[in-house]
């Protein structure tokens, strides 16, 4: 006799939260407001996490759940809707089992003895198209390949052997100019490991570069900066320790004491060619992009003054958890802020400049992907109107737009009991000039338990939406993705 389903009462379980747990469908949606853009024809991919079963121990924190593919195809003025399961190795041992196997986040530890020398990787959070394939990723394991077609998965893909790591990062970049994918691997020989490597895949799928080297502890690196010339990686003290996940602890603790380092690793270069930099602990989330200026690379990031994921707890001496995991002892949300890093390649020091570039708290920024790793003008990110640093969920939310130019600002609220997924920018056309085209926005009808699909004009979005189309079912949240042209 199998055990009933019965998700446990937790508050990341009720009301927009809870689990769908379905694949869906939706054909030639409704257009409720405006036309659709003429020329835009293409595919808007995201990923992101549901829950296959109740979690094995009944906690569970937002980044877990089993990876879900979403897709909008925009064809001549209407668009469907598609949504289906990536069925990794866990997802495929726990539908065998008809229950949860794996324990809590990454710790493999904490899962069933049956299932702890498969990948834990649920590949949940961004998809990416380069040469001709589609991917699904997560970055505690391999790239999983998705039919464009169906969105069926058709397995974990380590480019024909080339790629020795375990692990392969949910934020690799393409060089439009060289169409060279810039990816990585963190924790790349096993957990709580400190070696990480860097990878430059040309667009035949051979590696052209890979420099591998020591982290200054085993910690996460979920995102980064590309340049024409170089890479920058953070290293944040968010660490794992070993003896912590044997005993069942959480995956990473926030070791406040330590510093941040940052590496600047040249594109083609080796490991003797890396240049350091540091400073007091802060977070660093995600990238809106990175470029170089004469000796000074500039890194564009969300950054947090202190633990940007405060649902892993500080380590302390002697306590090895803070059960439940949420906020727990004593930490707010620490807002992030749009900053500019700036490291001086020809200084001789190891430190380096920040310049706040947004006021407003944002995160999930977007550019003009045409321009990623060279100087550029448009951004976009999800901002926090109303932030709230006692409340790990703020709701509502709104898209806003900076001029690194001229430094305005603008936004767009899409209203009362509404909240929006990251933005994809699409040019009007392959050869218009920078941030002239869309920007796509999947809203949240907090209310309604639906959602919309909102184009903006990108260099008007205070105007509102160019077009809105009615999704008739709840999108699950959704982390990244990337858009494919039809052509």
């Amino acid at each position: 006799m199998l055990p009933p389903i019965r998700f446990p009462q937790i508050p990341l379980y009720e009301g927009w939260g809870r689990p769908m747990r379905v694949e869906s469908d939706a054909v030639a949606m409704e257009v409720v407001q405006g036309e659709i853009p003429a020329g835009l024809n293409g595919a808007w991919l995201r990923c992101g996490p549901d829950r296959q079963y109740p979690p094995k121990d009944g906690q569970d924190i937002f980044i877990d759940g089993e990876g879900q593919v979403h897709r909008f195809s925009i064809d001549d003025g209407q668009v469907h809707y598609r949504c289906r399961w990536v069925r990794t190795e866990r997802f495929i041992a726990q539908e065998q089992a008809k229950r949860a196997l794996f324990g809590r986040y990454r710790n493999r530890y904490t899962s069933d003895p049956s299932v702890r020398h498969l990948s834990m990787s649920t590949a949940n959070t961004t998809m990416i198209w380069h040469g001709d394939k589609l991917f699904a990723l997560k970055e505690d394991g391999l790239p999983h390949e998705i039919d464009a077609a169906s969105l069926a998965t058709i397995g974990t893909y380590d480019y024909d052997g080339q790629v020795t790591s375990l692990t392969m990062s949910a934020h690799p970049k393409i060089d439009v100019r060289t169409n060279e994918l810039l990816t990585f691997g963190y924790q790349a020989k096993g957990d709580a490991t400190d070696d990480i490597v860097f990878y430059v895949i040309g667009p035949d799928r051979k590696i052209r570069n890979e420099i591998w080297f020591k982290m200054p502890f085993a910690c996460t690196v979920h995102d980064y900066g590309v340049t024409e010339t170089h890479v920058i990686f953070p290293f944040a003290p968010i660490i794992t320790d070993l003896q912590v996940i044997q005993a069942g602890g959480p995956f990473y603790r926030w070791h406040p004491e330590l510093d941040i380092h940052f590496a600047a690793v040249p594109r083609n270069g080796t490991a003797a060619d890396i240049q350091w930099f540091r400073a007091p602990a802060m977070g660093v989330g995600h990238t809106m992009n990175a470029f170089r200026e004469g000796n000074t690379l500039h890194f564009d990031v969300t950054a947090y003054n202190g633990n940007m994921f405060t649902f892993f707890p500080v380590a302390k001496q002697g306590v090895l958890d803070y059960p439940p995991p949420s906020v727990g002892d004593g930490q707010i949300a620490v807002p992030p802020f749009l900053t500019r890093l700036s490291f001086d390649l020809a200084g001789n020091t190891t430190e380096f400049t920040r310049q706040l570039l947004v006021k407003m708290p944002g995160e999930m920024p977007k550019m003009d992907d045409r321009y990623q790793g060279y100087g550029y003008r448009h951004g976009y990110l999800i901002v926090r109107p109303r932030f709230d640093p006692h409340r790990m969920s703020n709701i509502e939310s709104a898209i806003g737009h900076i001029d690194h130019h001229t430094g305005a600002f603008k936004i767009w609220e899409p209203g009362a009991n509404r909240s929006v997924h990251e933005p994809q920018f699409v040019p009007r056309h392959p050869d218009s000039p920078e941030g002239e085209g869309w920007l796509l926005v999947i809203v949240n009808r907090l209310d309604e338990n639906c959602n919309d699909l909102v184009i903006l004009d990108a260099q008007k979005i205070e105007a509102g939406p160019v077009a809105t189309v009615r999704v008739p079912i709840k999108v699950r949240a959704t982390f990244h993705g990337c858009w494919i042209p039809r052509e």
